[in-house]
């Protein structure tokens, strides 16, 4: 409490106190996306390995079940034909693609390379699939233009067994990348730039210079050929048009 001259007491309220009940006025902006094609030209091969179907059934007979499948039973024969055909992502429209969440999950791994927070990468931009999966309706795919090779490869499973593993690889490959991000993080040039580090350092799809499991074998790295901005109803249309020629 203080006295005035008068000898009468009063009461001191801090300025915190005051500055802490005052009304606070937040103006949030509403977002402003900016969408860009970029024409990706692989510069080494882009191999891709879909999870097997097979284990797949064999983890939903664990989980249904509560046992694995039993070990001493007798492989089934499968030829490198049928598990090059399952390693590919097949549109409903019946082209190749690659899971579109591996171009928004390398970019933000980027990040790290600009000291970006990747926490609010994750808000920040995203890409714009060209279709979806055949087999699997809720993946979404950006088109690979090239034509799929069988790829056979020596691999060593966690235990250090031996195995050949089979998956698709395409040489000579592009693709035509739509993203969308928040032009109040970053402008059309910031968003090129991570994603030429993507096609230089980082790369996408197996054996990526950034695999999580080793240091990759350099394959699934580009370049940017070309560049172009989009208005929203372009972005859509543009992917329809494209989607819809195989070949």
């Amino acid at each position: 409490m203080a006295t005035t001259k008068n000898g009468k007491t009063k009461s001191r309220i801090s300025e915190d106190v005051l500055a802490q009940s005052s009304p606070q006025v937040l103006t949030i902006k509403p977002p402003r996306f900016e969408v860009a094609q970029f024409e990706l030209i692989g510069i080494a091969p882009l191999v891709v390995h879909r999870f097997s179907q097979k284990t797949k059934n064999e983890l939903k007979q664990k989980m249904e079940t509560g046992k694995a499948a039993s070990s001493k039973k007798n492989r089934e024969p499968k030829s490198t034909d049928e598990l090059f055909e399952e390693s590919r992502y097949i549109s409903k429209e019946g082209w190749d693609g690659i899971n579109a969440s591996v171009f928004r999950n390398a970019m933000i791994s980027a990040c790290r390379l600009v000291g970006y927070p990747m926490t609010l990468a994750k808000l920040s931009f995203f890409v714009i699939e060209d279709g979806w999966d055949k087999f699997e309706p809720q993946i979404p795919l950006v088109r690979i233009y090239g034509t799929p090779v069988k790829q056979e490869d020596m691999a060593r499973t966690s235990t250090g067994v031996s195995y050949v593993t089979v998956r698709a690889a395409y040489h000579g490959w592009r693709i035509k990348l739509r993203i969308r991000w928040d032009a109040d993080q970053f402008t059309l040039q910031d968003v090129a730039n991570l994603l030429a580090r993507v096609g230089l350092q980082g790369g996408i799809g197996e054996g990526r210079p950034n695999s999580s499991k080793s240091g990759g074998m350099g394959w699934g790295l580009f370049e940017i050929a070309h560049q172009k901005e989009l208005s929203n109803d372009e972005a859509v249309s543009t992917g329809a048009r494209d989607s819809a020629v195989v070949g």
